[in-house]
């Protein structure tokens, strides 16, 4: 993986927007939206890009080997969302 969204997450899908292999999800069309807290990406769609961060308004996402110690669950949390 190598990008993964937090808990600071907004959801204001700006990352979704500029994301070339649509692998942020949910998006405000799909079901989760209303239930989940944060946007995910996919670990699989994912390319590296970094697209993504520079959109981010919340500074949420993180490279996968630079998160901070107290986020580092979240990149078991991305995956887990596409997992299912």
């Amino acid at each position: 993986m190598a990008y993964v969204i937090t808990d600071n997450c907004i959801k204001d899908e700006l990352c979704v927007e500029v994301c070339p292999t649509d692998c942020i999800h949910p998006k405000k069309d799909e079901a989760q939206f209303e239930t989940v807290t944060q946007l995910y990406v996919d670990p699989d769609g994912c390319i590296d890009c970094g697209a993504c961060i520079p959109a981010c308004t919340s500074d949420s996402i993180f490279v996968a080997d630079e998160l901070p110690e107290d986020k580092k669950e979240f990149a078991a949390k991305n995956a887990a969302y596409f997992a299912s």
